[in-house]
Order: structure tokens, then sequence, then C-alpha cells
């Protein structure tokens, strides 16, 4: 898959997130993103794609923005919503060690690089920064959904994306020195294109979440970059040997 197939994929998960089923999703992960980032602190954090999903309104941070490949919409607002246009995904534009938050919300899955794109979002954290996945689960009724959609050309979502499993995205991570949280699961409700029944299916969110909990249709993972101690390397001190103790007699010697 090309960089152009990609983007494109992209964009129409984007008008998909307008439809009943993208709503669900959306809210689902705009409500748990807005949980977790309220407690990261820092300076600098960074959407990475997909607009439509808003990731950073609950971040105290004082400087926030967007990095998209996509032009802002005629009356963007930069001001108020501030938007960095690249390229890729790729490569970022931003120094070594420079962020303290970085989201992305369903890019890895629409990438022809995947990997790559993790690494850079590696180069640009801070030790101790964090990474905030939003994926879709491929085991899940929306993952089958997916692969049937694929067998009789009647796609659910955008047929380019490629669905990573949560354990499978965490080895990517552990791989980058990323230290990897449980993650969370949610949207158990089937893959309904219908409002209607989307919502007679609430009832499932919390079932799911008790009964079935890892095959929610969609997953975050949070990651923490951990930078291993450095160790000064220098002479080696020699200590001066201490003395031998002056031995003493275990007992008096009886004389006969």
């Amino acid at each position: 898959m090309d960089n152009f197939s990609s983007e494109k994929s992209i964009i129409s998960l984007g008008s998909w997130l307008d439809s009943p089923a993208g709503n669900y999703v959306r809210a689902w992960e705009e409500a748990r993103l807005e949980e977790l980032t309220v407690d990261i602190f820092g300076f600098n954090a960074t959407q990475i794609g997909l607009p439509q999903v808003q990731t950073l309104r609950g971040s105290r941070m004082p400087h926030t923005w967007l990095t998209d490949t996509q032009l802002p919409v005629k009356g963007h607002d930069n001001a108020a919503k501030p938007l960095v246009v690249i390229q890729e995904f790729e490569e970022l534009p931003f120094e070594t060690a420079s962020i303290d938050l970085v989201i992305l919300p369903h890019v890895l899955e629409f990438s022809a690089e995947p990997h790559q794109v993790l690494r850079e979002v590696e180069r640009v954290l801070i030790p101790e920064g964090q990474v905030i996945i939003c994926g879709f689960n491929p085991f899940s009724l929306w993952g089958a959904r997916q692969v049937l959609g694929r067998m009789i050309d009647a796609h659910f979502l955008p047929e380019e994306g490629e669905f990573i499993a949560l354990p499978r995205m965490k080895d990517w991570l552990k791989l980058l020195n990323m230290e990897v949280g449980n993650g969370i699961f949610g949207c158990y409700a089937p893959p309904f294109e219908s409002e209607k029944w989307l919502n007679r299916s609430a009832f499932m969110e919390g079932a799911g979440a008790n009964g079935w909990p890892v095959f929610g249709a969609v997953y975050i993972v949070q990651a923490i970059k951990r930078v291993k101690a450095m160790r000064l390397i220098g002479p080696a001190w020699k200590k001066k040997p201490a003395a031998s103790p002056a031995s003493v007699p275990v007992a008096n010697k009886i004389k006969p």
C-alpha cells in the first residue's frame, strides 16, 4: 500500500466517523482520552492525524496542536486549534526529545510504514514522555465484519485499513523500550450501521466490559518512553586494605 492510498483511506475513515457507527466510536474514544490526558503533565502535546477525533480536549498542557497531512479547511482558526501540516507521518518535523505527549488515533492502521511512524514518535518524545494509540480490534465482531466485507465486497470500514491486535501493538512498543500499560477496550455493540440498532445495543457496553472485555471493537493503549540511567565510567579508586586484626587466644593454656 503506497502513501497515496494510505492517505486516501484515512481520509475515508474521517468521513466514516460522521456515520452513526463512527459517532459511536468517536464518542467512546473522546471520553476515554479525556480521562487519560487530564492527568498527563508537561508542556507540549500533539495529535497525529484524524482531526475528526478530539483527542486533546482534556489536556492541560500549555501547547497542544494537530499534526496532519491535509491542509486546514476554509475558515480554520489556527490560533484556537493550531495545525502543523506535514508531507507524511513517517517523518515528523520535530526536534528529538521535544514532545511530552503524542496521540495516534488509528493512524498506524492506515500507514504504509507503521513501524517507522512509531520510531519517529519514540524519537520526538522526551524521556518519560507518553504515547497513546487508538486502534480497531481484529478479534471482535467488527474485525469479523471487516474480513467478511472484503470477501463479499461490502466494506464496513475503509478496506485498506489493517487492524492491529493489541498484543502485537504492545510488542512493537516494547521493542522501542516503551513501558506499556494494559490497554482498555470499548464499543461492544455489533457493527450496525443504523443509529436505532446501535442505541438498542447500548446495554452491551456494560455487559461486554464485564463479560468479554478483550472483544471490544476498539482499544486504547498507553506507553511511556523509558531511558535507562547512564552510568559514569571513571578510574577504579583503590582502597587501602584494612589491617589484619591481631590474633587473640581463644582460651588460656592451663599449666600442669
